[in-house]
């Protein structure tokens, strides 16, 4: 089968995560993956830069002579324009926040990303959503869909490990010089992820506030939120923005948080506090979107607008060693049923069912 692998050589995000996690297990299961589509790397890489261009005008050619049984695209939308014949086609759907949450996004891109993703529902022959939140979020914009085709597959969360780290990346983790109380966020600092809140909480708790580590690239709209990161550090309230950290750097960091803070209002999966519950950290998420589905009870849940309760939360944690165990202990439990080999094994159940034996 071919796989979408136009992500590969880009700096890892969801989706690039999840086409090498999914391609790995598959192999390790014994089938053959072409990587189709990547600048440079996998057996099939493209010849043009834009990944847009390359999923409408060359992949098309490239399947038709590649001898794949399949095509899997991975990114929500990346499907051509028309089937190919003798080739079934696959899309994994992560969410639809440029629908779902349309000011997080530019409008171009919201308009593209609605024409795209429902011309490719319209040629796949099977959808895998990655939470039964997307799954309905998917069927509901789209009814026309045959809820037969439309699977929840979850992703798999074992490829975070805190591994040993090189002198070099030790000594930065040390220059930080963190303090006994802070928590960590990590993801894009855009609207949706509700940064915001995390901040409000801070300022209730006003002398006990604990460190904020963010963990995070520049995104689409995070102008106000960095303006307000500013005015607050003025003031005397330590957030400490140190931007995108490649693993097992990232890792490294959410394993040594007391707490992992997590707030989004629009998540199709949030594999972030799902890494932080593996890696034994306790967590903190909000009730929205994909996050309850996939961090369950083992995490501590507050209502997206509720910046006192993630107050409490948070100062509960920092304050009680006994909780922050055990809510530790139970997120390790928790994230061990998420496991990329499953996530592997019921997509081959896909795969089977469109392609003859």
């Amino acid at each position: 089968m071919a796989l979408d692998a136009t992500l590969w050589d880009e700096p890892t995000t969801g989706i690039a995560r999840y086409a090498r996690e999914l391609a790995g297990a598959l192999g390790r299961r014994g089938v053959r993956v072409l990587r189709v589509g990547a600048r440079r790397s996998g057996e099939l890489p493209r010849k043009v830069r834009s990944r847009t261009l390359y999923t409408l005008a060359e992949l098309p050619r490239v399947l038709a002579r590649s001898g794949a049984s399949l095509f899997h695209a991975v990114g929500n939308v990346d499907l051509p324009l028309l089937r190919i014949s003798g080739v079934p086609f696959v899309l994994t759907v992560h969410d639809l926040i440029p629908l779902t949450s349309p000011d997080t996004v530019s409008s171009a891109f919201h308009w593209q990303f609605r024409l795209w993703l429902a011309r490719s529902l319209r040629v796949a022959d099977h959808v895998v959503c990655v939470s039964a939140w997307t799954r309905s979020q998917l069927l509901a914009r789209h009814p026309e869909l045959d809820p037969g085709r439309v699977s929840v597959v979850h992703n798999g969360v074992d490829h975070a490990r805190a591994a040993p780290l090189d002198p070099v990346s030790q000594a930065w983790l040390r220059s930080l010089g963190l303090p006994e109380r802070w928590v960590l966020f990590a993801g894009a600092l855009d609207a949706r992820k509700n940064v915001g809140l995390v901040l409000d909480a801070l300022e209730r708790l006003g002398p006990a506030a604990p460190t904020l580590v963010l963990a995070g690239q520049r995104w689409y709209g995070a102008g106000p939120l960095e303006r307000r990161v500013g005015f607050l550090r003025a003031r005397g309230v330590d957030i400490r923005p140190i931007g995108f950290l490649a693993e097992p750097l990232l890792w490294a960091l959410m394993a040594a948080a007391p707490v992992f803070v997590f707030p989004s209002r629009d998540e199709g999966f949030g594999l972030p506090p799902l890494e932080a519950m593996a890696l034994g950290t306790p967590v903190v998420v909000s009730t929205a979107a994909a996050l309850p589905e996939v961090c369950g009870a083992a995490a501590v849940q507050v209502e997206p607008d509720d910046a006192g309760g993630l107050a409490t939360a948070l100062q509960k944690l920092l304050d009680d060693p006994a909780e922050r165990a055990r809510r530790a202990e139970a997120g390790q439990a928790h994230a061990r049923a998420f496991r990329w080999d499953t996530t592997a094994a019921h997509v081959l159940e896909v795969y089977r069912s469109l392609t003859p034996t």
